[in-house]
């Protein structure tokens, strides 16, 4: 997810995206521990992800 992207979402829509996307990370970065996986480039997307949205949200707290 772009920060153009997120930019455009609401509080709440952030806080969801937040849920999913950890979940999706740690998900992954379970998988990539049992079996390496095809591409990991994705956990390092995934977590900038996270990062971006948690950042937006800090921002918006202030």
């Amino acid at each position: 997810m772009k920060q153009s992207e997120v930019k455009g979402l609401s509080v709440a829509e952030l806080q969801e995206e937040l849920g999913k996307a950890k979940r999706s990370y740690a998900d992954l970065k379970m998988a990539h521990t049992i079996s390496p996986l095809d591409n990991p480039i994705q956990l390092r997307a995934l977590r900038r992800t996270v990062a971006r949205i948690a950042t937006e949200l800090t921002k918006r707290e202030q």
